[in-house]
């Protein structure tokens, strides 16, 4: 069966850097739920950042950054954090090696896992495009990312993933 990576918190684990717990209400979601095909997966949490936590934001590019060296992620009161979401994204390699994933499903804006967009480093609510750190090593694997906005289309794709099997 194949399975797909998820953001713990798009599943409602208490993840999120301030605690709370994100509701995501999708028959998609509670179907492959059912199904068993949901690993969830929180990058920062993995990597050793404990939850609640500060925001973090990339500074001076994007997650492809990061992990070339070219760019860091800090917290809201600017203390570096890179080495954690580092050893986070990494640390989803075992995942992928004991699993059939082709697929993820990703938390949009975050500096771990969004695919297209990310806080722009100045802790303004401003965004830019760039992918997270997670995003960006997922891609090295040929994963087809998709956010939580993309359910329907992740929906079409696993369908066609399984009649190509």
């Amino acid at each position: 069966m194949i399975k797909i990576l998820i953001s713990g918190c798009l599943l409602g684990e208490k993840v999120w850097y301030d605690g709370e717990k994100i509701t995501l209400n999708s028959s998609i979601i509670n179907q492959w739920q059912q199904e068993g095909r949901l690993i969830s997966f929180c990058p920062e949490v993995a990597g050793g950042l404990p939850v609640p936590r500060l925001p973090s934001e990339i500074q001076s590019g994007d997650g492809r950054d990061v992990l070339t060296g070219k760019a860091r992620i800090v917290d809201s009161n600017r203390v570096e954090v890179t080495d954690y979401f580092i050893r986070g994204a990494r640390s989803v390699v075992r995942i992928l090696e004991t699993n059939l994933i082709k697929m993820a499903v990703l938390k949009s804006l975050s500096p771990a896992c969004s695919k297209i967009y990310i806080y722009d480093g100045s802790f303004s609510n401003k965004i830019k495009p760039g992918a997270g750190i997670l995003a960006s090593f997922l891609n090295d694997y040929h994963l087809k990312l998709f956010d939580e906005n993309e359910l329907e289309s992740a929906c079409q794709y696993l369908q066609k993933l399984e009649s190509d099997r």
